[in-house]
């Protein structure tokens, strides 16, 4: 409530600015490490510099935990561009901004929605060229994304997930899409945000020995899958049940679905991945 962004950020007013988003479970964070190097890529790819290092930002991120005494949260790092020189459009001349901040966890689906399975529907708003915004680079250039959700909103679903120009499947807003197919597992290679979610599914199927392939999709084999499933920081595995309207094996989610959210929800409370929050540090 305190904190102040400049209009004149370019952040604000060009979106020029990367971010990355860790979640905490049970306090700790869940595969920190995998966020913070993300966001030093992020940041050297777009010429930003938080003007901290990783120890440093681990230091900041856990002290707005402590501060919100929250043991279930979602917490953003970003770096902005800045305030320009007045009148300068020279990049090099703005001081760039690092902030964070900490919420209560987050749920792209709520729980009943992700019980029944999500409802999701392919939109035919082209994704950003990935030669224009590189995908790998988390960043807020979500007007097709949310273009895409309107869409998907007028048509009853509960979310979207977006084609490139030539047609080929690559993401929602904040999630990547998997598709099941006679046993295996196949994500979007190219095109797509390298999700730390992502990255835990194919460590889930790897101990579960379920084949898992990177891979091109295209709208019919979302259509023609035994089950298909999203992941997302802010949420975990979530089942889908229908796309485009049409149902998914029974309207439920599937085995191999609920197989790997269930997994994924055990393993976090085995601890796997966690770094534990000192909530009693005064420093």
């Amino acid at each position: 409530a305190e904190a102040t962004v400049s209009v004149l950020d370019w952040g604000f007013s060009r979106s020029d600015v990367t971010y990355d988003v860790v979640h905490v479970w049970k306090g700790a964070f869940f595969r920190l490490d995998d966020h913070l190097e993300r966001f030093e890529r992020s940041c050297a790819a777009l010429r930003l510099d938080p003007g901290l290092n990783r120890a440093e930002i681990l230091r900041v991120l856990a002290a707005c935990v402590r501060a919100c005494g929250l043991r279930d949260a979602y917490v953003e790092m970003l770096c902005t561009r800045g305030v320009p020189t007045p009148g300068s459009r020279d990049p090099r001349q703005s001081q760039n901004r690092f902030m964070a901040y900490a919420i209560p966890f987050v749920w792209v689906l709520d729980h009943e929605r992700q019980e029944a399975g999500a409802r999701l529907h392919i939109a035919d708003i082209p994704r950003i060229d990935s030669a224009s915004v590189d995908p790998t680079v988390k960043n807020f250039h979500w007007g097709d994304l949310t273009r895409g959700l309107f869409q998907a909103l007028d048509h009853g679903a509960d979310t979207t997930v977006l084609v490139d120009s030539s047609g080929v499947i690559t993401e929602g807003p904040g999630f990547n899409v998997f598709v099941v197919k006679d046993a295996t597992v196949t994500t979007p290679a190219l095109g797509v945000l390298e999700g730390i979610t992502r990255a835990s599914v194919r460590e889930l199927c790897e101990e579960a020995r379920i084949p898992f392939a990177l891979g091109k999709l295209v709208p019919q084999d979302l259509m023609r899958a035994d089950e298909v499933f999203l992941s997302s920081t802010a949420g975990g595995i979530m089942p889908v049940s229908y796309i485009n309207n049409r149902v998914l094996g029974a309207g439920r989610p599937g085995p191999l679905s609920r197989q790997l959210r269930h997994r994924y929800w055990e393993r976090h409370n085995e601890g796997w991945h966690a770094t534990p929050i000192d909530y009693e540090d005064t420093h």
